[in-house]
């Protein structure tokens, strides 16, 4: 078992990527198929993730009632997250302020990827790398899109910076929240907490990261990037 302060050293790498994105970002807007490659790599590192660590570990505990209790929470809870952000924008029409919900939506992402992280370390040192490889660049596609969205309405390259920082600082505290929270869980509460991310990490990829990606023309290379990140963390996992 991994204490906190060794879960906070290593979310610090993902923390450091969502930053990372939203200063790129702010400096230099990446073309549309260049954000549409980094979103179907991060699809294929997240969904490998998913295949590979925490389903199996999800199954070897055989809880199906509470794995089905924790799957139907997240799912909900990434629904009621959309239905928010949606109803937000229906209800101004001010340019300006449309950000605002994108961002709350982002926070609460990366705010869960956090504690996912804290989650995955609680089960076991091995699923705990591998999902902060997975997240670190889906949070750095999430600092990007932050950062475009303030820079559409005019932001200062500042206050997108001090937005990043505080994305990060959401991150390193939900991963101290699932580090504390888990660290002496049961079974039963370690396998609940696992298929609520398992829900929303999938719904993620499926209902963000690849919906937004293909907002581009598809081409061979976009396709392939999707199974260049599963290979990657594949071969990552088969050689630990």
């Amino acid at each position: 078992m991994t204490g906190t302060p060794k879960v906070l050293i290593f979310a610090l790498v993902p923390a450091l990527a969502v930053v990372l994105g939203g200063v790129l970002a702010a400096y230099r807007t990446p073309g549309a198929a260049a954000r549409s490659a980094v979103q179907h790599f991060a699809a294929g590192i997240l969904f490998c993730a998913l295949a590979t660590e925490m389903w199996p570990d999800i199954v070897h505990r055989r809880l199906p009632a509470v794995t089905l209790a924790g799957f139907s929470l997240g799912i909900a809870a990434m629904l009621a997250i959309k239905r928010f952000s949606e109803s937000s924008l229906q209800r101004t029409n001010v340019k300006a302020a449309q950000p605002t919900s994108l961002l709350l939506t982002l926070g609460v992402d990366v705010g869960l990827d956090g504690l996912l992280i804290g989650v995955g370390f609680a089960a076991g040192r091995k699923q705990g790398l591998l999902l902060t490889i997975a997240l670190t660049l889906e949070v750095f596609f999430l600092g990007m899109s932050g950062a475009v969205a303030l820079a559409g309405v005019g932001a200062s390259r500042a206050k997108i910076v001090y937005t990043t920082l505080g994305f990060a600082g959401l991150l390193l505290a939900g991963a101290a929240l699932g580090s504390l929270l888990l660290a002496s869980a049961s079974a039963t509460v370690v396998d609940a907490v696992l298929s609520f991310g398992l829900a929303a990490l999938l719904y993620l990829v499926t209902e963000e990261l690849l919906v937004e990606a293909h907002e581009t023309p598809e081409t061979p290379f976009l396709t392939t990037m999707f199974f260049v990140g599963f290979i990657v963390l594949l071969t990552l996992e088969l050689l630990s």
